[in-house]
């Protein structure tokens, strides 16, 4: 008689954060406790008022912030700044794609822009090239390789700097306030191609219609712990929730409208 076969795992998570608690040196103390859980594929929203802990907890999840109590795991691997292969791992795992594009654009073109990541891990030659025309062609940019990405609009410079991160092929993909200074058309734009991506999405942001459109789950930090962890549009339905945490939708706005 065989044994009847062992019963499938569930997949590890993108990201567990547990207990997580810092405070700066000068004694500010940012977050009290968060517990968060996102599983692999989900896209989440992380609102909140200014000043609520949200930057805070996002450099936490590639080690640029340590030393506070509690633990991160992003794919199963804990982040901390003892093991330093494993926090170069962890550094590839999370993308974080800047507010401000020409924060993460200096190199003489596009192309090179887009390569300098994975070239730091060692990829060379034809991985490094497959690597570079994948991110660039999942963006809509790879007719502007060869061109210097400051004579790209703003809107361009935002979907390279996408670029720049999914060529490390990351886990999990931290957008910070991805739809601002975007034009209508370039903000739909930039909605379409999120939409298309097989990674994990954590999106900071205070637009909330935008939050609506790509993010089925949202969550709510609000003086360092998380107040509200709902559906969307669940969320956004919620008022008296949103007015306690400084967060508004804007005037004729129906969460319930929204693309899912």
């Amino acid at each position: 008689m065989t044994s009847p076969a062992p019963a499938a795992q569930p997949p590890v998570p993108s990201l567990e954060v547990s207990g997580l608690a810092y405070a700066y040196p000068d004694g500010t103390q940012a977050l009290y406790g968060v517990d968060l859980t996102i599983g692999r594929g989900e896209r989440v929203a992380l609102l909140g008022p200014n000043g609520a802990g949200k930057t805070t907890l996002v450099l936490h999840l590639n080690g640029i912030l340590h030393g506070g109590l509690g633990e991160v795991r992003v794919g199963g691997l804990r982040v901390g700044p003892k093991d330093r292969k494993a926090l170069r791992e962890i550094r590839r795992r999370v993308g974080i794609v800047f507010q401000d594009p020409d924060d993460q654009l200096f190199m003489p073109t596009v192309r090179e822009d887009v390569a300098f990541g994975p070239a730091n891990l060692g990829v060379r030659g034809a991985e490094l090239d497959r690597r570079v025309g994948d991110a660039l062609g999942r963006v809509g940019m790879l007719e502007v390789a060869d061109r210097p990405p400051q004579h790209l609009s703003f809107g361009q410079r935002r979907r390279v700097a996408v670029a720049t991160v999914l060529a490390m092929e990351p886990e999990i993909l931290v957008l910070d306030e991805p739809s601002s200074n975007l034009d209508p058309a370039s903000r739909r734009e930039l909605a379409e191609i999120l939409l298309g991506l097989d990674v994990t999405v954590l999106m900071v942001t205070h637009d909330l219609p935008y939050a609506a459109e790509l993010c089925p789950r949202s969550v709510i930090l609000s003086g360092g712990v998380i107040a509200a962890d709902a559906p969307t549009r669940d969320l956004l339905a919620d008022s008296g929730l949103l007015r306690a945490h400084r967060l508004e939708l804007p005037f004729g706005f129906d969460p319930a409208a929204a693309r899912r």
